[in-house]
């Protein structure tokens, strides 16, 4: 499956969408669901919850998708009925603290004058979804192709949906994905209630109630419990009436185009080479290794888009336009301490959601020690100059 040209990789992309499509019509996979509540849920925690300024442009963002790969346990005693039952207890548990996640989305229509308020409803919400599947594939079919197969992306559930569909799908759902010889733990989490630092603060608190068990009917308790509470302006009216008469005007879906999607690697001593040669370029000691990394990512990839000398680039955490590099995530967040029982991770990986050309997702090495990888999405013809970059190769991994 290692091809780089973009016939190739168009071709291969057909046959894995086919693949997919195989997949959710339940060829080479079973497939079982349910809800999870919050194992308390507090009369305080029933009450709505309205959104900030700065949740409300989220209408229109796809779901959060991250995941780890797992090898099965070699272990003759394991039970996958047993670990399921296992991770849908201490997912209760941990939804306790993180309440808002087994809410739905509500919107209420205001007459005088028309608009809309939209809040967190747990009243008419079957909670979180736990869905368990299985699929004949190898941990080596997913992580040997040069790119990322999109096969990937049914490890999630809530598949292009946007942040304004948790109306009526979940806002978190789990899916548990069993392959030959491996376990995959995809998380999708509605970006208006999670941000990168919310969203693997549960997933490190849901880690820490496994590990942790509950002994003696009480409830596991988690060493970060998360704020609540949302960002409201001093002054202003906690309850946001939007201007609008319809919730269609809230929103709007993007299509991406056919994308490639690649994992490049990069060393703590190769990143510190890096961080070295860019201060002593730039005759400073001040640039960081996120910094040197992230302006490395941006001028091979501007290279590699072949834009005229004229046309202005740039590279930015948020607010996104066609000839940007949007750097995304944190090498920072803790995902390898995520074990479940299992051991550590063999890999992180991502879903559909919010790729774009452009967008970049760093993750920590799973080496530790300061080593980074760096998931890159580029329209074919980019991508393959940029792989074939040779001052962005030379400090690949």
């Amino acid at each position: 499956m290692k091809c780089t040209d973009a016939s190739c990789i168009q071709q291969q992309g057909g046959v894995i969408n086919q693949y997919m499509a195989d997949i959710h019509r339940g060829y080479n996979t079973s497939r079982g669901d349910c809800f999870v509540k919050p194992k308390i849920l507090s009369e305080e925690a029933k009450k709505p919850i309205y959104f900030s300024p700065w949740d409300l442009p989220l209408f229109s963002f796809n779901y959060i998708q991250k995941g780890l790969l797992f090898r099965l346990p070699e272990n003759q005693d394991f039970s996958i009925a047993t670990f399921l039952d296992d991770l849908k207890d201490s997912l209760s548990a941990t939804l306790t603290y993180f309440h808002p996640l087994a809410a739905r989305l509500a919107t209420v229509k205001q007459q005088k004058p028309p608009s809309l308020v939209a809040f967190l409803d747990h009243e008419n919400s079957p909670g979180a979804r736990f869905i368990h599947s299985t699929v004949d594939l190898r941990i080596s079919d997913v992580l040997e192709p040069t790119d990322v197969p999109l096969i990937v992306q049914s490890f999630f559930d809530h598949h292009e949906a946007i942040s304004h569909d948790g109306h009526q799908l979940s806002l978190l759902s789990i899916q548990v994905t069993e392959l030959i010889d491996g376990i995959f733990i995809g998380c999708s989490i509605n970006h208006m209630v999670a941000d990168g630092t919310s969203y693997w603060q549960f997933f490190n608190s849901w880690s820490e109630v496994f590990r942790s068990k509950t002994q003696n009917g009480h409830l596991a308790p988690v060493s970060r419990p998360p704020i609540l509470e949302r960002l409201i302006p001093a002054g202003s009216d906690p309850i946001i009436s939007l201007p609008f008469t319809d919730d269609d005007e809230l929103i709007e879906r993007y299509s991406p185009p056919f994308l490639r999607e690649r994992i490049f690697h990069f060393s703590s001593d190769s990143l510190s080479k890096l961080k070295a040669k860019v201060n002593s370029d730039c005759n400073t000691t001040k640039i960081s290794t996120l910094q040197g990394l992230s302006a490395l990512v941006w001028r091979c990839v501007t290279r590699a888009r072949q834009l005229p000398a004229d046309q202005e680039t740039g590279c930015r955490l948020a607010f996104l336009d066609p000839n940007s590099v949007h750097m995304g995530s944190s090498p920072r967040f803790d995902m390898y301490g995520n074990e479940f029982g299992l051991g550590k991770g063999v890999a992180v990986l991502s879903g559909f959601a919010n790729k774009f050309d452009g967008k970049m997702t760093l993750y920590p090495g799973r080496d530790g020690g300061g080593s980074m990888d760096l998931e890159v999405c580029l329209l074919p013809e980019n991508m393959a100059a940029f792989e074939s970059d040779e001052e962005f190769l030379s400090v690949v991994s």
